[in-house]
């Protein structure tokens, strides 16, 4: 760009001076027409550096995602392939021989109709043991009203003692009887009583361990946490997963991932999130993406201060200045474009201010993006 304004520049001090000779083509026009394209071209750059600030430094970063088997077993099936093969969420990744799993889950079915049944027979017994108890505590009434008749016959001469001794010890077995009686209901009711969620405990026990072989079951088909792309995929149908969470069987790629922009410090005072915003990826030449910023990140390593015991060095080695890294949101138009993860580029951000002069930031980026075509090597 700075070049084509040199050219046009050039071309009008050639008509003025040389072709109509409208001014003296002498030493203090000379020097003048020498400084003024130095002085306004420098002006200019400078200018433009900040509210059109621009970066060399653009990287693409995703997030990746290992794929870990939750349970054990023999693969039977992997229908997705490595490579630049979208996957979307919720898509098959693999799926391990759910056999096994399958008959847990109908063993354990078979054992809760059984402990259903369980507890209508607690019920039914403790109807039983309740009934037994007032029987029990009824027939203890008679026997102290008999002992009671037979103490006062025998204290007058008209009963017999052995009748006043039989009673006393019939009410000793009723008294005995009434304590096994009640133990027996009292232990029905415990076992009653023990509920988690409205259930008995056998029966709360078997549908927790009915929940989680479901649950294994279900985990024997291993779906896409997102749309990303398959990388490092070694497994194969008839190897075995250990359900170890180190054992990564496969690595997803997130699809949409970051794009930054590094920046020097002094160039972002201007930077507001919203900004528009273009880019170019060296992966996809003359190429323009379009996008905005989405926010500076206005931290990085040399303001970190890590607790230590140690008092912090100042002036003795003076680092130098690291740089602030910008993320922008692709606009919709560009997002069906391959973002490579690792690409890298250059890119500038036009701010609110000196909107006359973006355009040329636009046309040194544009071009920049174009010469990304040469490949510059000799073999």
């Amino acid at each position: 760009m700075e070049v084509l304004l040199l050219g046009i520049y050039s071309f009008f001090v050639w008509l003025i001076f040389i072709k109509f000779k409208w001014l003296p083509w002498n030493t203090v026009s000379q020097v003048t027409v020498a400084i003024i394209p130095i002085v306004a071209m420098a002006a200019m750059i400078l200018t433009l550096n900040v509210v059109a600030p621009s970066s060399a430094d653009v990287r693409v970063f995703k997030y990746t995602v290992p794929i870990v088997s939750q349970v054990r077993g023999r693969v039977i099936e992997v229908p997705v392939e490595e490579g630049n093969r979208l996957v979307k969420k919720g898509d098959v990744l693999f799926r391990v021989d759910p056999t096994p799993y399958q008959l847990t889950v109908n063993s354990l079915m078979a054992q809760l109709v059984g402990a259903k049944g369980g507890g209508e027979q607690l019920r039914e017994q403790l109807r039983s043991a309740a009934g037994s108890t007032a029987a029990i505590r009824s027939r203890i009434k008679l026997t102290q009203t008999r002992v009671e008749q037979n103490r006062e016959l025998a204290s007058t001469g008209a009963g017999n003692r052995f009748d006043l001794e039989q009673s006393e010890t019939d009410l000793r077995d009723l008294d005995a009887q009434l304590s096994t009686a009640m133990a027996n209901e009292a232990q029905v009711r415990a076992q009653l009583s023990a509920t988690v969620g409205g259930d008995i405990a056998s029966v709360a026990k078997i549908k927790a361990d009915l929940a989680n072989a479901e649950w294994e079951l279900e985990q024997t088909t291993v779906l896409s946490p997102c749309d990303c792309y398959v990388i490092n995929l070694a497994l194969r149908p008839g190897a075995f997963v250990a359900g170890m969470p180190f054992s990564p069987v496969m690595t997803l790629v997130e699809a949409d991932g970051q794009v930054v922009a590094l920046f020097n410090q002094n160039e972002l005072h201007q930077v507001a999130p919203g900004n528009y915003a273009e880019f170019s990826l060296k992966t996809s030449p003359g190429r323009i993406v379009r996008a905005k910023v989405d926010s500076v990140i206005w931290a990085q390593g040399m303001g970190q201060m890590q607790q230590s015991g140690t008092l912090p060095m100042t002036g003795v080695l003076a680092a130098p200045p690291n740089r602030f890294a910008v993320k922008f949101d692709i606009e919709d138009a560009d997002k069906g474009l391959l973002i490579a993860a690792g690409a890298a580029g250059q890119a500038a951000i036009y701010t609110e201010h000196g909107k006359v002069i973006h355009v040329v930031r636009m046309v040194i980026l544009r071009v920049g993006a174009y010469t990304d075509y040469l490949i510059l090597k000799l073999h």
